[in-house]
Parts: C-alpha cells; structure tokens; sequence
C-alpha cells in the first residue's frame, strides 16, 4: 500500500482540488485510491455511508476516487463558532470544543485516532492522497502538530509541497519553506508543485529550474489555472470574499455572507443555472432591493449569526422584502432564523441564552447537545429529492404543520408560513436534485438548464484529471506513492 501527502506554502493554494484531481487521476490509471485528511478545519461538511461527517472537500475527494465517504477518511473535523472556540468532530461525531487555551494539547492528543483511521484507509486502498492543512512552514503550530509534518512524519508518508504562482512570490515561499522548516522535517519534501499558472509554462522555465536548484527538491510541473475548478463545490468560505462577475438573469437570488456561515455550497445547484444570478451579499452592504428571492444559509453559530443579521441591517431588508411579496428560503441554521425565538438553554453554540428571529415562520427552536446526522430521500414540490440532515436543534410550532417537504416516505421536515411565501428547511443539498430545483424555478416563471449537478461535478473531476495528466508527472507521482520513486 502507498501514499503520498500534498502540503502548501499557504492556505487556498489549491491542495484540495489537486488532491481531487490526483485522485481521480489514479483511480483512472486502475488503482483502489481513498483520500485522507487528519485534520480540517470548515464549516463545509458532509454527512458520511456510516453515519458521521467530515469536512467537504473529502468528501469531494472520496467521489473523485469512486467510493463513498467515510469518516476516516477525515478523523479530526474543527467547527468554528461564534467565541473564538470550535465544535471537535472525531471520526464523524461530535467529541466536544476546542480553543485557543487547549489546542496544542488537544489536538496533539488525537494522533492515536488519526493513525488509527489512516490504517483502515491503508488497508483498503493501493493508495491514499493525503491532504495538509494551511502551510508546512507554519513552525509556530508545530508542536502537537497532526495535520502537516506531525502526520507525515509519524505516518512515513512523503510530502509534495504546493506553491501558489498566481498570488506572486512562489520561488521565495517555496525555498522559504526549505528555510525555516526543521531539517527532518524537510526531509519528508521529495518534490514540489507550481499551482495556477496563467500563461506559457515555459516562460517560467527558468525560476522553476532555480527553485529546483535552491531547495534540492524535484519539480514535478506547472499546472495552468484549472477552469474547471469553478464548478466544483468549494470547503472554504475565503472563495465567498472573491468578488464574482455576476449576470443579470430572469431569477435574482440574494444570500447574506454570515460570519459563521456552512455548508454554503447548498447554493452551487442554483448558481449554476442560466436563468439565476446568485448574488453573495457581504458584510456592510444591504441585500438588493430587486431580488426575487432571499435565501439565508446554514450556520455553525446560530445565534451569533441571527446577531449579526441585525447589526448588519439585514433583518430590515429582509422584512421589507417580504412585505412586498418576496420569498424567503431558510436552510438549517437559516431555517431557524426565520422563527420566532433560538433557544440555547444547555450553552451549545456558547454562554447559555435566546435571541429573538425573523418572526416570518411561526416556529421557535431550542438547540439540543444531540447531533442530528441523516442522509435523507424526500418528496417536495412534487418532486423527489437527495440530502442531508446535519443541525443541533429541534424546531416545533404551528407553520410545521405545513411541512416543506416529506422524509424516507412519514417524516415532516421544515415549515411554510401561511402566505407561501416563506419556508424553512433542515435538508442540506436538496436542489442538486434536478427535479426539485426545475420546480422550485418554475415556481418563478423560469425554466430550468435541467443539467445534472452530479454530472456536472464529476466532468469537472475529469477534466482536472486530465489536466493533471498533461502538465504533471502524474507517473512519478504515482511511483513515488508506491514507493518506487524516491
């Protein structure tokens, strides 16, 4: 059984779309690939075959190599909240919170889990692809560390570092990282890799051969920008900040940016769709006045979040919105904004206490400390539907008698106002479903692409492997893996 471990010079440099790549470019060359991540860190999760979660970009990664996700295939999930502490997911369950005070100890603490499931991966695989996390030369982290070196080292896995070339500086991050790191810990770097190149490779022959020269290490390509990357789901919200060339469509949908905001690629189905223009609204700006519908997110700290939406200004323009007849979505966190009252009694999300909500569903949540983790098949708006339940919270009242949708054939799932103009909903993914979200455009006047999603993600993954197979030693990669190749 083989490995190999992609570690960046930063965050966002692109390890998990390469990881995805690689992956499914392995599973193409005929070998039995899983992809593995000892820690992550998002908002952005998703529900697994045996009952847990991990962060998304594995789960992404598991679909590049054609199997389902599991929770080994991420053992330490970090949840942000709103008091700088972060909800502690171990093998796909909810194991407590972490912060600034405990981090180092706690973390360092999980290695025995996350060996643990790394060996059932190995077991299984003739290859695991290991994703890091932010940067290898974050030296400050290193003690206790189990998502970069740490993990490689303990595991014998040889490291692959990733240099960002399209945000400037890449000879320097990339030797820099030989600098500063621990000499045994660079001796786990057998190679390195230049991401997002735009232009003609070979008019950076020469800095890739210098980089080559100063760091010892063996350049295995350039990788231009990689197109197809957009229509993949993305795990970190820093994509939220990037302004997008948004287009005047038939259907204008507007979705506040939270601070804490999860699971935001809920909205990729909808963005995708000719006839919508999906607009990310930011802190310090109001939600568009012409929009058609508003649809609030999930949330990893409810309350904080409802908070915010007032001090933003967002709850006028919202409740205005509605008044003039305009539509409001909420999902899961979102769904339990649009309530009367959040309740958090135990001090789940933080210090105990409730916050008043939107008031436009007549519902009221409390959060509870059991997670609730399904994957579901639903019927809603006439149309059958995948998706995923992942909340911490039981929401009754008098709109849950109009339900939004029904789950595994007797379940009530969410709540519509008596207008029609409101609903809430705890299913995650639910308008990947092509049937489901035609409707929901008819319900607009406007027709649909009727273009799978699922379809449209793993032509992206496709793509990317192909990509990869052109521009980078994809070969030497994969003997290196094996361990023919050092």
């Amino acid at each position: 059984m083989g490995a190999l471990m992609l570690q960046g010079t930063g965050s966002d440099v692109g390890k998990s779309v390469l990881v995805a790549g690689l992956c499914r470019a392995f599973a193409n060359r005929g070998l039995a690939v899983r992809p593995f991540k000892p820690q992550n860190m998002s908002n952005n999760a998703a529900v697994t075959i045996d009952g847990g979660e991990i962060g998304r970009a594995q789960a992404l990664q598991a679909l590049a190599c054609r199997v389902e996700p599991h929770t080994d295939m991420n053992p330490v999930l970090l949840k942000p909240q709103a008091d700088h502490t972060s909800q502690l997911v171990v093998q796909g369950q909810v194991r407590g919170t972490i912060g600034g005070g405990n981090f180092r100890e706690a973390r360092a603490a999980l290695l025995p889990q996350v060996l643990e499931s790394w060996e059932r991966l190995r077991a299984q695989s003739d290859v695991v692809v290991v994703e890091g996390a932010g940067a290898a030369a974050e030296i400050n982290l290193r003690a206790g560390d189990i998502a970069n070196m740490g993990f490689a080292r303990a595991a014998k896995v040889p490291v692959v570092l990733v240099g960002d070339i399209d945000r400037g500086g890449v000879i320097a991050s990339l030797v820099g990282t030989r600098t500063v790191l621990d000499p045994d810990d660079a001796a786990m770097i057998q190679g390195f890799l230049i991401n997002k190149f735009r232009g003609t490779p070979s008019l950076f022959a020469d800095g890739y051969a210098q980089i080559e020269a100063l760091s010892g290490w063996r350049g295995y390509g350039v990788i231009p920008w990689l197109a197809a990357a957009v229509r993949l789901p993305s795990e970190d919200a820093v994509v939220l900040e990037k302004p997008d060339s948004s287009r005047r469509a038939a259907l204008r949908i507007a979705c506040p940016i939270l601070p804490r905001i999860a699971n935001f690629d809920d909205l990729d189905p909808l963005k995708a769709e000719s006839g919508v223009e999906l607009v990310m609204v930011p802190p310090g700006r109001p939600i568009p006045l012409d929009c058609d519908l508003v649809i609030l997110p999930g949330s990893k700290a409810t309350l904080a979040d409802m908070a915010a939406v007032r001090e933003q200004g967002w709850h006028i323009d919202i409740l205005a919105h509605h008044r003039r007849g305009g539509r409001v979505l909420g999902i899961c966190g979102g769904y339990q904004m649009l309530g009367r009252v959040i309740r958090d009694p135990r001090g789940i999300e933080g210090p105990p206490g409730e916050i008043a909500g939107l008031g436009l569903l007549d519902v009221e949540t409390e959060l509870t400390s059991g997670k609730t983790l399904l994957r579901v098949t639903g019927s809603a708006m006439g149309q059958t539907f995948e998706g995923f339940e992942m909340h911490m919270g039981e929401t009754s009242g008098q709109d849950c008698t109009r339900p939004f949708a029904t789950l595994d054939g007797t379940r009530a799932d969410g709540a519509m106002s008596a207008d029609g103009l409101v609903i809430g909903t705890y299913v995650h993914g639910a308008f990947a479903s092509t049937g489901l979200r035609t409707a929901l455009l008819k319900s607009f006047g406007v027709a649909s692409d009727r273009r799978s999603h699922a379809s449209t993600v793993d032509a992206a993954l496709d793509e990317i492997a192909v990509e990869l197979e052109r521009h980078v030693d994809v070969g030497g990669l994969m003997r290196m893996a094996l361990g023919r190749e050092r």
